[in-house]
């Protein structure tokens, strides 16, 4: 009996394509001559979404162009807080762009890469702000964010959680507000930038020693013991790094090891370790093979 015989269908010629189809196999053909060698951008990318993968970077300065000019010529110049904030806004757009332009791929590429690279511009300009705010009184740093929001700058009351310290229901229902789900919320956020079980529990339980040593600054600060460890940091902050851990094992994220060169049992270890501290990361590993062909023995 023959075997059946496995046929193949031809590649069908260029003159039997549609127009659209030609259009497609243009649009990836060109998308795969300019692709960046970058390598965050392994995965292949829909050729209809092309136009978000070049740059624009003139495209970009025309629009912030086209904005300052809009405000040169419809805003009120007489105005001189409206002008500062006018000024301020435009000053960190600048950056933003700049940054946007400049900066280099992080991790994620979606929904794209310059939309992570903006989000770094605007942390970079929060820590600049924090770092001005070191240098200013309370009663100065107050009155600055009056600059934000004329409602800020006011001293509000602070609430004490260790009048009672009772281990009762009705103290531990009373000692339950935002922050509970301030403490879940965070340490799920923690838990996804660490991704370490050892160190989240180092630092959890580090951070409610630091509020013990705060707690004559912050009123807030002044909780009981079982508000400290029983709802802080094995009930909520237990739960926010569970869940923070379980979400990176079930979308298969790389886990951090922070072991440093105590941890690292033998002397012996230690010191290899501690002299691998002056030498390069890695090493690019070049194979002559001078025999293979002529071309490898004449450059040898």
């Amino acid at each position: 009996m023959d075997r059946p015989r496995l046929t193949v269908d031809p590649m069908p010629s260029p003159d039997a394509l549609t127009l659209h189809q030609r259009r497609q196999l243009a649009a990836a053909a060109h998308l795969e001559r300019t692709r960046p060698a970058s390598p965050m951008f392994h995965e292949s990318t829909d050729p209809t979404l092309e136009f978000f993968y070049h740059p624009r970077t003139l495209s970009v300065l025309v629009v912030l162009l086209a904005g300052f000019l809009y405000v040169a010529l419809f805003v009120d110049p007489s105005n001189d807080m409206l002008n500062t904030k006018w000024g301020l806004g435009a000053l960190c757009s600048v950056f933003v762009v700049v940054s946007i332009v400049l900066f280099r791929d992080g991790p994620f590429i979606r929904p794209h890469p310059a939309f992570w690279r903006g989000v770094l511009a605007l942390n970079v300009l929060y820590e600049m702000f924090l770092v001005f705010l070191l240098f200013q009184s309370k009663q100065s740093g107050r009155q600055y964010m009056r600059f934000f929001d004329p409602n800020l700058g006011v001293v509000l009351p602070e609430r004490s959680y260790g009048d009672n310290c009772a281990l009762t229901l009705n103290n531990v229902w009373d000692g339950i507000d935002i922050f509970v789900l301030a403490h879940s919320l965070g340490w799920f956020g923690k838990a996804l930038i660490i991704r370490n079980h050892t160190m989240c529990w180092i630092m959890s339980i580090t951070f409610e020693l630091m509020e013990y040593s705060l707690a004559h600054q912050l009123p807030n600060f002044n909780e009981c013991w079982w508000d400290h460890w029983i709802l802080d940091v094995f009930t909520c902050n237990w739960l926010g790094i569970y869940v923070g851990m379980k979400w990176c094992e079930h979308f298969k994220m790389k886990t951090y090891t922070w072991h440093g060169i105590r941890e690292i049992p033998s002397l012996r270890g230690k010191l290899s370790r501690a002299g691998a501290q002056f030498t390069p990361h890695d090493w690019t590993v070049y194979k002559w093979a001078p025999t293979r062909r002529f071309k490898s023995l004449a450059g040898f």
